[in-house]
């Protein structure tokens, strides 16, 4: 009772007149970001967090959140009309959602698409509401010593099941955590790498400068290179018997949709998993189960209604694990999550106690948030078909100046600028090489923390390192951390092996 007492008040503050408005503008931004190939949640997070200032903590994450939640919408509107998915989360929403659009049926794909990301993203907030309490409390018995096994095992979550590249992950949260220690020593107040004493660093490299450059530049500067021939658009119909015939045809699916949006949920609570693995497994699994298995890729309904129930229904468990433990389930949220250190809150099991407001209006607006953005999406399927007709030049054009304005406003120091010039330069090159930004974002947000809690166990253990094993919680997490690290040496081991007892045969 008291959780319902909690979400009544959280209903209170996410149903003004302003925040509704907020929920209303984020996820019509959302979608519409989520639908240009090129961009994504990711992506329009970042270009959009400047602006969170301009209104209150509670407000900015709601406004945050319902880009998100709008973003997952999105991206099946250009994997169905134009093959090519708005964000990685949608690629498994294409193998089906375009060959309906090239039979005729793009509205009814797009109404699928949309019904079932709602089912998705109902299911998975009624259980973020359900395990956000429980988990909170589990948390508020971490001291320093329980915080860095914890941001250890965030780490160690991208190496252990993250690609194939291990050491470009491990070289990119090294990297992360260096750039985490430019400026001013956390306890001696020494400068440390400001680069020849340039006044610009004593404060550190910004979260948001670096995540406006590698994100929103570089996406840029590769999507430019990558982008050669537009692709044609599919035109979608959307009357009220396509609409009926949509929902009628959904009410076959309700052990698709179920177990996707309960798999992609607690996928998502898993850091470094997110919405791409939880709809591509929900998709194998729909598959898997289906009476009609061949008729996969083809052009079933069931296709689509899968990824996509399970990459909103993830997009919502990636929130719980940044809420309660500050560990954030996906690059997305490891953006909410520095956005939130930005705003002078701290993520993590004291935020339910101090600052109830913010939790439980950010919990409730994702009710919210959903019902708005299978309105607008479906409302608003026309104006998207007509958007993704821009010319890529002006779009390009567009989120350059975001960036650059966005990146400028904060502080308003040129510093920032060529700052974010430089990320973006960095971003481009590093994606160029294949090696993942999100450890990189990770480990600038969490670096901080790290030492902290670092250096406080070391200081009040006068330098004994076995505390980290003698505490209980604190030796599990460092129990698991070892095992995800040696996770992809054991998968390595087992592949040699299988090559072993399975020789190619002799040409």
């Amino acid at each position: 009772m008291d959780v319902l007492a909690l979400l009544a008040d959280g209903f209170a503050t996410s149903i003004s007149p302003l925040n509704l408005l907020i929920v209303l503008i984020g996820v019509t931004v959302g979608i519409f970001i989520g639908a240009m190939p090129g961009l994504g949640s990711v992506n329009g997070v970042a270009i959009v967090l400047p602006l969170t200032f301009i209104v209150p903590p509670t407000s900015a994450i709601i406004l945050l959140a319902a880009i998100y939640y709008g973003a997952m919408y999105g991206g099946a509107i250009s994997s169905i009309l134009l093959g090519i998915p708005g964000a990685s989360t949608a690629v498994a929403t294409t193998f089906d959602g375009r060959p309906m659009a090239q039979k005729g049926e793009a509205g009814l794909a797009l109404i699928v698409a949309a019904v079932a990301s709602f089912i998705g993203g109902t299911v998975s907030v009624v259980l973020f509401t359900a395990f956000a309490v429980p988990l909170a409390d589990m948390a508020l018995a971490f001291g320093p010593a329980e915080e860095f096994a914890l941001v250890l095992l965030a780490f160690t979550t991208f190496v252990g099941l993250g690609g194939d590249d291990i050491l470009k992950t491990i070289v990119m949260i090294c990297l992360g955590l260096v750039l985490s220690t430019v400026g001013l020593d956390i306890i001696s107040g020494e400068p440390r790498l400001i680069f020849g004493d340039m006044p610009g660093f004593y404060s550190g490299i910004s979260f948001l400068v670096l995540a406006i450059g590698v994100y929103g530049v570089g996406e840029v500067l590769y999507t430019i290179e990558t982008s050669r021939n537009a692709p044609m658009v599919t035109p979608a119909r959307l009357t009220f018997s396509e609409l009926r015939a949509g929902l009628s045809k959904m009410t076959r699916m309700w052990r698709t949709m179920s177990l996707g949006s309960v798999l992609g949920f607690f996928v998502g609570i898993l850091p470094a998993a997110g919405a791409t693995p939880a709809a591509l497994m929900s998709y194998g699994v729909a598959k898997s189960i289906s009476k009609r298995p061949e008729s996969f890729g083809r052009g079933n309904p069931e296709g689509v209604a899968a990824p996509e129930t399970a990459n909103n229904a993830a997009s919502t468990g990636s929130l719980l694990p940044m809420l309660t433990l500050g560990i954030p389930g996906s690059p997305t949220t490891a953006l909410l999550l520095g956005g939130m250190v930005m705003w002078g809150l701290t993520p993590g099991p004291m935020l339910f106690v101090e600052q109830k407001e913010f939790v439980w209006g950010l919990i409730s607006s994702l009710y919210t948030a959903n019902v708005a953005a299978v309105l607008v999406n479906i409302a608003l399927i026309p104006v998207f078909v007509w958007a993704l007709r821009m010319p890529f030049t002006v779009l390009c054009a567009m989120v350059l100046v975001l960036c650059i304005v966005g990146g400028y406003a904060p502080d308003q120091r040129m510093h920032d600028v060529w700052m974010i010039a430089g990320f973006g330069v960095a971003g481009y090159v590093l994606r160029k090489a294949d090696y993942p930004l999100a450890p990189l974002v990770l480990a600038l947000v969490l670096g901080p923390l790290m030492e902290k809690s670092f250096r406080q166990t070391m200081i009040a253990e006068h330098g004994d390192v076995t505390v980290f094993v003698d505490r209980p919680i604190s030796a599990v997490f460092m129990a698991i951390s070892v095992l995800l690290f040696l996770l992809p040496l054991i998968r390595l081991l087992r592949r040699s092996r299988a090559r072993a007892s399975n020789p190619a045969p002799a040409e």
